[in-house]
């Protein structure tokens, strides 16, 4: 895609500081750095989404995020934890419309990045939740879903 920023770095087009890269993905940077190290890994097919992946593209990518997140977190000592996020469409606060996964280092309760969940628990009743599982269950049983 050539109006692609991610596509535009994975052609070298633009300079990144990439951490690795293979035949399939290439993990760099962000150049954000929520907090040090923050890293993106990304498919080098352009897929807009989660939703756009085929079970060989997300057995290649998913296989490495553990690898990558591992390499940052004992690149630093002060690392304790880390945040993997994935944002699908704008509502989701998607904002490169080329899927990949955030590798967010987390160094204590005072970092810059924050996540918050509401709890919504109470707001939901046993035969509603068990309607909001059956539906899933449903699509993924009569693969109205593409089958990764």
């Amino acid at each position: 895609m050539t109006d692609c920023i991610f596509c535009k770095i994975i052609a070298n087009d633009i300079p990144s500081f990439t951490v690795y890269e293979d035949e399939d993905i290439k993990a760099f940077l962000d150049i954000s750095q929520t907090t040090p190290g923050h890293t993106l890994v990304i498919p080098k097919k352009h897929v807009a989404n989660i939703f756009e992946y085929d079970q060989a593209l997300a057995s290649k990518v998913f296989a490495k995020i553990p690898m990558i997140a591992s390499a940052i977190k004992v690149s630093n000592p002060d690392i304790q934890g880390m945040n993997i996020v994935n944002n699908n469409g704008e509502l989701a606060y998607q904002s490169v419309f080329h899927s990949h996964f955030h590798l967010i280092p987390r160094y204590s309760t005072k970092d810059t990045f924050k996540m918050s969940f509401k709890d919504n628990s109470k707001k939901y009743t046993s035969e509603q939740l068990e309607s909001i599982m059956t539906s899933i269950k449903n699509e993924i049983g009569e693969n109205n879903v593409k089958n990764i």
